[in-house]
């Protein structure tokens, strides 16, 4: 038998990114053109964002670290996931290589796990700043801050490497389609020419805990910020904290709501999902926050109006 599987595991040499299901061929070329221009958003905006970090020394604290490494990570879950499937509907390339698939399915969730991560470490430092004011600068330092991101960059990759040694143990022998826009555990899981039960199981509750797990303290920080803020006597004071708080609770749920609904729908008996649903919510919640962090933070972030102020009228100047 073993000797049978090794050889049956060996007729799947590549996968074919199937992308939206049931999509007809003339939709094709609009769909390649929205996803470039996504990309494209995501590249210069998250771009934008690590150039001013560089280049502003004023930028150099705790927040901005976390933004910086938020928009890093946007930029490598975008250039990992995108790519490929603009190739798949403008040239009709939808073929990947078995192991380069295994290589951007590990990736795909290394991104996410850290995006987790990165939220839940905004999340800690929102609650010092709010709860803690005056011990903040003491407790959230520049040398803080970098090792609690140098924690999730390195421990993002745990998750994904537990799933991915279960994946790769499975035979594969046919079909080769996968039904997403990219290579993901549950859709390469799916095409196993073996029973699964296990491995999903093993797969969704890795996944649950790396959600909620981060999930769970960042519930905890905003209901400590919002009883400290509705401490405050100041009404202004009180608006100014909600503000602050108000655009990452957005993106966090953005972020969570639907992811927590896909993985529940994909392992929970009797509540399969329609692919295409299925398909359209994990692109919503992927490709969304990458596209507004950095035009929402942009706007929003006090320091980084007053440098483009500061660079506006200095290039005015210059003109006279």
């Amino acid at each position: 038998m073993s000797q049978a599987n090794e050889t049956t595991a060996s007729v799947v040499t590549e996968f074919f990114i199937v992308g939206f299901p049931g999509l007809q061929p003339k939709f094709y070329s609009l769909i390649g053109a929205l996803l470039f221009i996504i990309y494209i958003a995501v590249i210069t905006g998250n771009s934008l964002i690590v150039v001013l970090f560089v280049i502003e020394r004023s930028l150099h604290k705790p927040m901005y670290i976390i933004m910086l490494s938020l928009s890093l990570s946007d930029i490598g879950f975008c250039t990992v996931a995108l790519p490929k499937l603009i190739s798949r509907y403008w040239f009709n390339d939808g073929y990947i290589g078995f192991y380069i698939c295994l290589f951007q399915r590990q990736l795909i969730h290394f991104f996410g796990t850290l995006n987790s991560l990165i939220m839940m470490t905004m999340a800690i430092d929102r609650y010092l700043a709010i709860c803690y004011p005056l011990r903040y600068p003491v407790l959230m330092t520049n040398r803080t801050m970098r090792l609690l991101i140098g924690f999730s960059w390195v421990t993002a990759m745990i998750a994904p490497t537990i799933s991915l040694m279960q994946t790769v143990k499975l035979p594969f022998c046919g079909p080769n389609m996968i039904a997403h826009c990219f290579c993901d555990g549950s859709s390469i899981n799916q095409l196993a020419c073996a029973d699964i039960t296990v491995t999903s199981l093993n797969a969704y509750a890795v996944a649950m805990f790396v959600l909620l797990a981060p999930f769970s303290f960042i519930i905890f920080s905003y209901l400590s910020i919002l009883v400290s803020v509705l401490r405050i006597a100041n009404a202004q004071g009180r608006m100014k904290a909600f503000s602050t708080c108000a655009t990452q609770l957005t993106i966090i749920t953005i972020y969570y709501v639907p992811r927590f609904v896909v993985y529940s729908s994909t392992n929970i008996p009797n509540a399969q999902m329609n692919s295409s649903i299925r398909i359209a919510l994990v692109m919503f919640y992927s490709l969304l926050p990458p596209v507004m962090n950095p035009f929402i933070y942009c706007i929003r972030i006090k320091e980084i109006r007053q440098f483009f102020i500061k660079w506006s009228v200095i290039n005015r100047t210059s003109l006279k």
